[in-house]
């Protein structure tokens, strides 16, 4: 999609938020890879399928900027509902905590600092999650859904960012790429799951929707 096409969808959805605006604005200003923030048109749908969902607790792999943090916090019910997200970088946090603090919904956003792999096991035995978001190390990819797959209940949703990595997943390749290996052994074990739906957009980089039917 050309710019000016994005940008007519975006002014016709409904989907957006000052504060969201301004951290775009900021990342693109003082982060080295801006066009990793997910942007306004992916946010608006995992706001939508929260809200569709009616998901209660999220947990995020990867917040990056804090965008589709506080864009998915924004979106669970004032009461009851809560976002854990793992963040591996502590100059990240850095950036995004002024923007949680003013975001409205602070008290429903819990930043973990670490790596996604030795966090998720004990957020997962304490919190029954309706919707998780895969945004962190493409090289474990396969990982956080197995490990994810073992304990989530049917009905949960896994959402996955840069499943189409730039093109790549269908071009050959010459060379050792640990980080689309990664994300073509996930889309391998998603499609070859009995137990679950899933539909691969081809939205920005990629973003698989996957609806686990049973344990």
């Amino acid at each position: 999609m050309d710019a000016e096409l994005e940008l007519y969808a975006q002014q016709h959805s409904s989907f957006g938020h000052p504060l969201l605006d301004e951290l775009l604005r900021t990342a693109y200003v003082r982060l080295l890879q801006p066009r990793m923030v997910c942007g306004a048109t992916q946010a608006g749908l995992l706001s939508m399928l929260i809200k569709l969902s009616g998901a209660q607790r999220v947990l995020e792999l990867g917040a990056y900027s804090g965008y589709s943090t506080i864009a998915m916090a924004m979106a669970l019910e004032p009461v009851g509902g809560e976002i854990d997200s793992i963040e591996c970088d502590a100059e990240m946090i850095h950036f995004l905590t002024p923007f949680v603090a003013r975001s409205g919904c602070s008290e429903r956003i819990h930043i973990h600092h670490g790596q996604a792999l030795e966090r998720m096991p004990a957020l997962l035995a304490q919190h029954q999650y309706d919707l998780v978001y895969i945004d962190a190390n493409k090289r474990q990819y396969p990982d956080y859904y197995q490990l994810l797959r073992k304990q989530l209940r049917p009905g949960a949703i896994i959402l996955a960012d840069n499943t189409l990595w730039d093109g790549k997943v269908t071009a050959p390749t010459n060379h050792h790429d640990l980080q689309l290996e990664g994300i073509q052994h996930f889309n391998e074990l998603v499609a070859q799951d009995s137990n679950v739906e899933q539909l691969l957009l081809p939205l920005r980089d990629g973003l698989t929707i996957i609806r686990i039917l049973s344990a």
